[in-house]
């Protein structure tokens, strides 16, 4: 593990997932960087050419030992870390293996509809990272934690116990990348949400909407594999970290843009139903901060600049 982010020297890095959406093109970015890189999932996709794959159960932890043998790494990447189990099974496999491991986080974590011990942050004020502090953040591993629909239904607490785990953990430098809403790509946004808005746009349906919108952030794909590689290999920051464009946006200026592209007119319903209205339809704040990652050299794009394109290559992509 002799080198470090500031040398500009190829590193070793092992990137946990990296399959799929901003995850598969990290691992590209990296390559093309000359990183010497190693992916680690269960099969679920093919790294490319010149990058190492290991097929193992990261919830495996003598499996994941095993597989990876003497190797050691001076950054781990882990992309799909959910839980506080994996968390614990990471800090152990990779003490004395890495110099610096960086978790990918979310927004969610600052959602205060998911924990009664989050601080109110008032409407309209950018969420600084110290709001979820993991360092003191409670963990409990004994949840089932293993169950699909109890870690799907608490998916936001899952991911602050996972930083409070390695934030604790010691054995190497930790890091947390917090991301907004990643949208782009057309069909490459697994998630559908963004279709969703272009199909109602698409068809003249109106988009479900609440009478007292709130606005998020978000961020392109692209983007967020640009700042997971500067976390990874140009930086050597610990905590928590924010990864948002400049300029929040509510649901009906996202139809708005969806609409614009098309060339329609936005419709919207007003709702008060008690589930969400639609995707990124919010009644409470937890847009984020991006002030940290400024401060140490990362410049961010404007949702205006690339939301366009990102709403155009969705609207070309083929539906099912």
């Amino acid at each position: 593990m002799a080198t470090g982010p500031d040398s500009g020297g190829m590193q070793r890095i092992c990137v946990i997932g990296g399959s799929r959406y901003f995850g598969k093109l990290l691992v590209q970015r990296l390559r093309a960087a000359g990183h010497q890189v190693t992916v680690i999932n269960r099969g679920s996709g093919r790294p490319p050419a010149g990058v190492e794959h290991l097929v193992v159960d990261r919830d495996d932890e003598a499996a994941l030992r095993a597989a990876l043998g003497p190797r050691t790494f001076d950054v781990v990447v882990d992309q799909v870390c959910y839980t506080p189990v994996q968390a614990a099974i990471a800090a152990r496999v990779f003490a004395g293996r890495t110099r610096r491991y960086v978790m990918t986080s979310t927004i969610e974590v600052y959602d205060p509809a998911t924990a009664a011990a989050l601080p109110a942050v008032p409407a309209h004020t950018p969420v600084p990272e110290d709001t979820v502090d993991p360092a003191a953040w409670p963990v409990t591993p004994d949840l089932p934690w293993h169950d699909a629909a109890y870690l799907e239904a608490h998916y936001a607490e899952g991911k602050r116990q996972a930083e409070a785990v390695l934030t604790r953990a010691g054995g190497f430098t930790f890091a947390s990348v917090r991301s907004a809403h990643v949208l782009g790509g057309g069909a490459q946004e697994f998630t559908g949400r963004l279709a969703h808005y272009t199909g109602r746009v698409e068809r003249g349906e109106p988009v479900d909407v609440r009478a007292g919108e709130l606005p998020s952030v978000f961020i392109h794909y692209e983007e967020l594999a640009a700042l997971l590689q500067w976390a990874a290999t140009e930086t050597d920051f610990s905590g928590p970290l924010n990864a948002c464009s400049d300029g929040p946006l509510d649901v009906r200026a996202l139809t708005a843009t969806v609409a614009a592209v098309a060339g329609r007119e936005p419709r919207y319903r007003v709702t008060d139903a008690p589930a969400p209205a639609s995707p990124f339809s919010f009644d409470r704040h937890y847009a984020m901060s991006n002030s940290r990652a400024k401060a140490l050299g990362f410049t961010f794009s404007h949702t205006a600049d690339w939301l366009p394109d990102a709403v155009a290559e969705t609207l070309a992509a083929p539906t099912s």
